[in-house]
């Protein structure tokens, strides 16, 4: 759903909790957004968003993770977007264009991730080929948990941000 910031700074509280959820799934992140209101500014609410996601834990970044398909698992995407549809429509456009090989690797690899790490691979897909985030995934694999928690995190706070902006831009008010 997009809103001027007006508008956002004006929700009820419950509403701006749900919007800011479909941004990340972290409930500690997402609350601690609605209750950081009001903002001046769509750069305002994306620090307070860098600032708010430094301070969370790893249980908040898994949480946020788990909200996430698998790159490449278009079943799994509508599912878990059905939601989050307008604001994270086109995040995984380079793995609904890639041919099948690429597809059963990038399954293939994701499954290995997830059974090594207990949570799937989590990259900023925009703009990215399914090759370039096989090419990631496949690099990435070969680091210990702590390290992808670390690098999934940098990766979902640039989703975050991505998304706020999907959700604000249009509906800038003055």
């Amino acid at each position: 759903m997009t809103l001027s910031l007006s508008a956002l700074n004006n929700l009820s509280t419950p509403e701006a909790e749900n919007w800011f959820s479909q941004c990340c799934a972290s409930e500690s992140w997402f609350k601690a957004m609605a209750a950081g209101r009001p903002f001046s500014s769509i750069d305002a609410v994306k620090r307070y968003s860098e600032k708010v996601w430094q301070d969370c834990n790893t249980a908040d970044f898994l949480q946020a993770f788990e909200a996430h398909p698998m790159i490449g698992d278009v079943n799994s995407l509508r599912a878990k977007y059905a939601s989050t549809k307008s604001m994270a429509s086109n995040e995984q456009q380079g793995a609904s264009e890639a041919d099948e090989r690429v597809l059963e690797s990038l399954a293939g690899a994701n499954k290995t991730y997830l059974e090594k790490n207990g949570f799937i691979f989590i990259i900023c897909a925009s703009g990215l080929s399914a090759q370039t985030m096989l090419d990631a995934l496949t690099i990435r694999l070969q680091n210990d948990t702590a390290t992808e928690v670390n690098l999934a995190a940098a990766e979902q706070i640039k989703i975050t941000l991505l998304r706020i902006s999907k959700g604000l831009e249009q509906g800038i008010s003055k």
